[in-house]
Formats: C-alpha cells, structure tokens, sequence
C-alpha cells in the first residue's frame, strides 16, 4: 500500500524540531494519518484531511513541545481534551517510553484513539472523564509530571483544569496557536492561586501555519482543594 502521508517531510519538519522520528514512528504517523480521514467521514474530528497539512499543523506541531522542554524517559504525561490525540497521540509515537493518559469528555473521539492505538500497536491509558471532575479525583490528582492541553481554552481557564493533575515540580505546557500575551496578563492570578508560576514563553513560526506559542508552567505548590471547580463555576466566577 502506498504511504498516504509524505514521510520524507514529516521527518524534514520534525528534525528542524529536534526530533528524531525512525521509520517505526514515520510507519505510525501514515496509518494516524490515514485512519484519521477514513473516522472523520463518519465524526467530526478535524477540519485539516489534507495530508501534507496533517503532517505540519496537526503532527508536527504536536512535537514542537519536545523542542521547549526535556521529558524524561518514563515520565507519566496526561493530554487533557485530547480530541483526536493531539499532541498526546503525536507524542507516543515519537516516544513510546512514555507514560501517557489521553483524557476526553466525549466517547466518540476517544473511541477512535482506542481504534488507532490498536492499530498502531501503541498503549495508553484513555480515559473517559470531564477534566474538573478528574481532578478532584485521588486517581488522577496531582499524579502527573506533565499536563499538556493544545488550545482547547482560554489559559486562565485552562490552568484551572490542568494544574490540579500535575506533580509538585512538574509542568502544564499549554500550546497556543497566537502570541497569546493577553491571556497570560489575565491567567497570572489564575496560575498563582493554583499553585502554578510560568517558567518561559516560546513563540515560533511553523511554516504555513502561521504563529505558535507554547507557555511552560511549573508547579511549586500543591493546588488548593476547591479547585477545579465546575466549569460553569470557572465562567461565572474566573479567578482575578
């Protein structure tokens, strides 16, 4: 059967990203990829099916966050709103030494990553729940080196649901498709409260998929038990 992505450039970009990909992983990514399009005629996954603009704004833009940060071997890593497994998905293939849980509040999607795991022959842990809800759980609290979320809300928001799962001494990266100044103005308190301060901003262009931000956020003291609340909650009243 003939690739259905380019592997030639996935492997171009993720080098430019210091990321090594053998052809194991390259193998992986085409039948991601493929398996990707044939789902998505029947649930909405992704507006992006053209191959050579899944391989840069949905893979390689999932591996640019090894270019902002080490991630140990083994290290335990949750993808809270993985949706179609980004970038948690992206992140075992180039690394199967990981520990990851991929975490989503609608079945559907989540049962097309346990459909592509299988056929990748990849393990995770793929679990069914609303984020404030997993964080108030013993199971998935604080239990975690690395929280990822790829732009699913607004930062202050989003720090609310992630915070809560990473260790003291771990990260949340938050990945940003924009600058994303402004909502680090506004999540600041936000970030402090729950025990959180940001280490380091990174922006960078990713070909022609315009600016990408990833925002590294360290957890120096355990998140206050009240948090995260509801999400409707969060809306009505956001931390200031």
């Amino acid at each position: 059967m003939a690739d259905f992505i380019s592997k030639s450039l996935l492997k171009e970009k993720a080098d430019e990203f210091g990321v090594e990909l053998d052809e194991k992983a390259l193998d992986r990514f085409d039948i991601y990829a493929r398996l990707l399009v044939d789902w998505n005629e029947k649930i909405n996954l992704t507006a992006i099916t053209e191959p050579d603009e899944i391989v840069i704004k949905h893979f390689v833009d999932s591996l640019t966050l090894f270019s902002s940060i080490n991630i140990p071997k083994g290290a335990k890593v949750i993808d809270v709103g993985t949706g179609a497994g980004f970038p948690g998905v992206a992140m075992l293939i180039a690394r199967p030494d990981l520990d990851i849980t991929l975490m989503d509040s609608t079945n559907k999607k989540l049962n097309v990553i346990r459909d592509i795991l299988e056929n990748m022959d990849l393990e995770a842990n793929v679990v069914h729940k609303r984020a404030e809800e997993a964080g108030q759980s013993k199971d998935f609290r604080e239990q975690y080196d690395f929280a990822t979320a790829r732009a699913v809300s607004n930062l202050r928001d989003l720090s609310e649901f992630c915070l809560p799962f990473v260790k003291v001494g771990g990260t949340f990266i938050s990945m940003k498709s924009a600058k994303a100044d402004e909502e680090i103005e506004e999540a600041k308190k936000a970030i402090s409260v729950l025990g959180g301060k940001i280490r380091e901003k990174k922006t960078f262009s990713l070909d022609n998929a315009g600016e990408r931000t990833i925002i590294l956020i360290e957890k120096f003291s355990s998140t206050p038990g009240k948090y995260p609340r509801p999400s409707a909650k969060m809306v009505k009243n956001p931390i200031r």
